[in-house]
């Protein structure tokens, strides 16, 4: 015990004499711990079927979170620190850093498919390694229970409690004994193995059963070939450092040892720390880009973001409570730093979730503004056939996809009612597809990857559904700024492409029927006019000659029938309107009532005064149809009652028509003839 005096105080600084060291170790072993967490338990929650595969995985990533846990609290300690209590953060390290190399190699031979088929080569290469692996594991985990017992002598359980007598465990731990080579050595050989076996996985995979499962192998290779790699590298340098601390401590023990050579082990630990680091980086970057082992086709965006701001958030944790601890903080400072940078971070995170949410609808809003079809409906001179959805689809592929070419049309049924394809940019012509169409079997098929070269540089081709079976393929090319397409963005691709063919079909049923409707109509009005024109040049002659042919008492009786029939004739004749309803929209509201004066009734007015300011006709035409179309029957009525009673015998017949603005459309019509009451107003209707 007198011999720790000199080394006693040097404790103060647990880690190394190096500060910066210190704070860094620290930070990323606590930045390790976040990282680690939120993977696993994010993994676990957005897997697309939680089978045992996303359990191993889970669970893997959070038994390196308690790895980080218990290699935190050491470093805090120091690693010569090794009270008795103190040995259960040491188990709590042990017990992980064994299992861990397993999981990964378990892991990377689920995800390669080495399960998926008892034939392939990847079954038949690894299953030899596989068992051999798994009985070195459970073998390690023998050694792990069974090695103090060894290690220790008998004494020790109660040297350790002996208040008297305490010494920590290394006064107790032999390190010159013949096991500590043998498990160094086994462990070395077992993890390198395991993340040789894991490349040799990942770099010559199975076959997949999962949907685009090769492509999104093809895309996450590098990613998992970089991890694995620096894996196999830290295996290495770990290798070596406990072959060296064995050959080391063969002479002195491992106490002593540590503070000669603190800051040569602190910076062995930090480059191995760092390495752990990217492969967590690493890692986690193709799990939420690639969707890795949930078992989405492609990445979400909103995962993407979410795993950006736990790599800030664990970063400036990490700092806060390391830079606590390093300098020795009061933990009221440490907790009000930490407290403040949480509330901090959940405001900025509300924040740009609105922000998020805002480029969003600003993005679609050429996408969802209305394209006025009820409007053009209804007004003759802009069919529904002049629908502009070029400017929609600009939209969507320009500034929501950011693709570099799409193709758009219509399948099945809607061909007909579509006036051809849509490509982005405006000069391309759309490849042929109809291969495509028998890949589509059910609305499940999301998207499809397609060979750039035979679709005009389309490499995605998403399939358009609706109650009536397939009705559109969307083709797509890559993005402009090289990235995956996310989930999100596929979906919108999906229902923008559906509604842009909906709406060229719906417009174009519209135009059709518009068209029937508009005929119909000028069939009735030719035959009105017909009607008009045999009863006014055929019948009634005909009647007014027989009325004439026939004479004698014997034919008064025949002759009153015929006058009657004469006068109705000519009232129908003349009540028959001229200027169809649906001229208001073409003709304007003014222009429409001037037409009845002048082509119906041109012959029963003999003055007809208008006094309508021509600012006022033309803000006429902007009422809204329906409103213009009521305005039009209640002036007509009224003119056609002014014809109808107004006139009396010796008086010329006049009618007034004057329109004011007063918060819209005033419209007064008068004529000079008697009123309700039977007497005749002053002559306002005379001309000025």
């Amino acid at each position: 015990m007198g011999g720790m005096g000199p080394h006693h105080g040097r404790l103060t600084h647990p880690m190394s004499d190096n500060i910066f060291l210190n704070l860094s170790a620290l930070a990323l072993s606590i930045f390790n711990t976040i990282t680690l967490l939120w993977l696993g338990l994010t993994v676990l929650f957005n897997s697309d079927r939680r089978s045992w595969g996303i359990w191993l995985a889970s669970g893997g990533l959070l038994l390196g979170a308690a790895f980080f846990v218990s290699h935190t609290i050491i470093l805090q300690r120091g690693l010569a620190y090794s009270q008795w209590r103190f040995a259960f953060w040491w188990a709590v390290g042990f017990t992980p850093a064994h299992l861990l190399p397993y999981a990964w190699y378990v892991v990377m031979l689920w995800y390669a498919g080495y399960w998926n088929s008892d034939d392939s080569p990847l079954y038949r290469r690894q299953r030899p390694l596989f068992w051999l692996m798994t009985l070195t594991m459970f073998g390690g985990l023998a050694a792990l229970v069974i090695s103090p017992s060894l290690l220790l002598p008998p004494d020790a359980f109660f040297v350790f409690y002996d208040p008297t007598t305490f010494r920590g465990l290394r006064e107790v731990i032999p390190f010159n004994n013949i096991l500590i080579p043998i498990l160094g050595s086994g462990y070395s050989i077992y993890m390198i193995l395991c993340i040789a076996f894991s490349l040799d996985a990942v770099y010559r995979p199975g076959p997949s059963t999962r949907s685009m499962g090769d492509l999104a192998r093809e895309r996450a290779r590098p990613w998992l070939f970089a991890a694995s790699s620096s894996l196999l590298l830290v295996s290495l340098i770990v290798s070596y450092m406990l072959y060296w601390i064995w050959s080391s401590t063969r002479e002195q023990r491992f106490f002593y040892l540590f503070w000669e050579t603190v800051n040569f082990i602190a910076r062995i630990d930090l480059l191995v720390l760092g390495l752990l680091t990217a492969v967590i980086v690493l890692l986690g970057q193709a799990a939420v880009s690639y969707e890795l082992i949930t078992g989405k086709v492609l990445p979400r965006r909103g995962l993407q973001s979410h795993w950006r701001s736990a790599l800030l958030a664990g970063s400036v944790f990490s700092l806060l409570i390391s830079g606590t601890i390093v300098f020795n903080l009061s933990a009221v400072y440490g907790m009000l730093l930490i407290t403040i940078f949480a509330t901090c971070f959940a405001a900025f995170l509300g924040w740009r979730s609105y922000k998020d949410r805002e480029l969003m609808i600003n993005s679609l809003r050429p996408f969802v503004n209305s394209e006025r079809l009820y409007d053009n409906l209804i007004t003759q001179s802009n069919l529904p056939s002049d629908t502009d959805i070029t400017r929609p689809f600009k939209a969507v592929c320009q500034d929501v996809l950011g693709c570099s070419v799409a193709y758009l049309a219509a399948v099945g049924s809607l061909t007909p009612l579509t006036s051809g394809p849509l490509t982005y940019p405006p000069y391309r012509t759309m490849p042929p597809f109809q291969d495509l169409i028998p890949e589509f079997k059910s609305p499940e098929i999301g998207s499809l990857p397609i060979n750039p070269q035979q679709y005009q540089d389309a490499s995605w081709a998403v399939p358009l559904w609706s109650q009536r079976g397939l009705i559109g393929i969307f083709l797509l090319g890559n993005k402009v700024d090289g990235s995956l397409y996310t989930q999100e963005e596929m979906e919108i691709a999906r229902a923008s492409g559906e509604r842009l063919i909906d709406t060229q079909a719906s417009a174009e049923i519209a135009r059709r029927l518009m068209i029937l409707q508009r005929q119909q109509m000028t069939q009735s009005q030719i035959i009105d006019q017909q009607t008009r024109r045999i009863l006014h040049d055929d019948v009634l002659p005909q009647l007014h000659t027989a009325m004439l042919s026939l004479n004698g008492a014997s034919s008064q009786e025949a002759v009153q029938l015929l006058t009657d029939a004469h006068k109705n004739i000519s009232n129908l004749l003349r009540e028959m309107p001229h200027t169809a309803a649906p001229a208001v929209a073409k003709l304007g509201l003014i222009s429409a009532i001037r037409a009845v004066v002048e082509e119906e009734m041109g012959r029963t007015f003999d003055h007809v005064n208008w006094q309508i300011p021509t600012f006022i006709e033309q803000r006429a035409t902007h009422i809204p149809t329906l409103t213009a179309e009521v305005v039009f029957y209640a002036a007509r009525e009224v003119i056609r009652n002014a014809a109808k009673h107004g006139r009396i015998a010796n008086r010329p017949l006049k009618l007034s028509i004057s329109a004011t603005w007063h918060n819209g459309l005033e419209l007064l019509i008068e004529d000079n003839g008697p009123g309700l009451n039977g007497t005749l107003p002053a002559d306002k209707a005379s001309p000025p």
